[in-house]
């Protein structure tokens, strides 16, 4: 780690923004700031603002901040700013953060790259459409003395599987993307698990859901139920298009790499068309529907 190069500055210490960049340069907009002035990187992180749309800067559990690369729109590359923190130790820049709060920043001090990885977000002002973006895992070179959150999942080198109650109402989407209201049809979806799992209950069957968290990975996936006593994983979906049942297929193909499942069944609002309904059985996808008040199923084995 190289010697502060912010004079006059300690940890701690809040100022403008303007200020910042009239005395040590750096882009007065956006998140990263190569400074013309001095071998400095500035970065600037609001957490606050960041957390309610799916941009989680923060600690991990093993003490370094994780801060999310700049660009708005599509997969964000390694350039420009990104490219400035990446080679900041090559370029003999020391990297210097500081919390927004509107025009008022707060400096916390220097940072050096440990590694970067990858993980989604949405595009800025759209949470409906999904990107790539460039995290930077951060080695702090003192401690900062000013409060900033924790991420909600640090990425582990082993996956982890929970089980977590139906009722609780994350999603996957709902955690890349925070700010966006349910789709009808996902409403759709809701309510037929809401109408399968009562239906297990009742025959005795233990069932919840399962959050899995991929190896590397700081964003989870959910499945819509887990069934612990026949081992088996559930994904819904509102409609019987072909399109929704090939997403189906994929999401449950990705969770069964980490959930120990003995079998895997689609939920649907009806009984699809025969081709559709081949198609999942020469994958092994069984099928479920209602059938009145009570539900149907139509398993590999027993297909015709």
């Amino acid at each position: 780690m190289g010697v502060r190069m912010l004079a006059g500055l300690q940890a701690g210490d809040r100022l403008r923004r303007r200020e910042v960049h009239e005395r040590f340069g750096g882009r007065q907009q956006g998140g990263i700031g190569p400074s013309t002035k001095a071998p400095v990187v500035l970065f600037f992180t609001d957490p606050a603002k960041g957390h309610q749309h799916g941009y989680y800067d923060g600690w991990d559990s093993e003490g370094y901040f994780h801060y999310v690369g700049e660009g708005q729109r599509g997969d964000q590359q390694l350039t420009q700013g990104n490219k400035a923190i990446l080679n900041h130790q090559d370029d003999g820049r020391s990297l210097e953060g500081f919390v927004a709060d509107g025009t008022t920043v707060t400096y916390l001090g220097e940072f050096a790259l440990v590694e970067h990885y990858f993980t989604d977000a949405h595009e800025t002002g759209d949470p409906d459409t999904l990107r790539q973006v460039v995290v930077f895992k951060l080695r702090p070179a003192a401690d900062v003395p000013v409060e900033l959150p924790s991420l909600p999942i640090s990425p582990q080198s082993q996956p982890r599987v929970d089980r977590v109650p139906v009722e609780e109402q994350h999603t996957e989407r709902s955690f890349v993307s925070p700010d966006r209201e349910p789709y009808e049809l996902e409403r759709r979806e809701a309510s037929l698990v809401r109408r399968y799992r009562l239906y297990l209950h009742r025959r005795g069957h233990d069932v919840d859901r399962l959050r899995l968290v991929p190896p590397g990975e700081s964003r989870p996936l959910y499945t819509d139920l887990w069934d612990e006593t026949d081992k088996e994983l559930i994904e819904a979906k509102g409609t019987v298009t072909r399109d929704s049942l090939r997403f189906a297929v994929g999401q449950l193909l990705d969770y069964r790499r980490f959930a120990d499942a003995n079998t895997l069944a689609v939920l649907l609002p009806s009984r699809p068309r025969p081709d559709l309904l081949r198609y999942l059985h020469e994958l092994g996808i069984s099928v479920i529907y209602p059938n009145g008040d009570d539900w149907s199923r139509a398993d590999p084995a027993t297909s015709g």
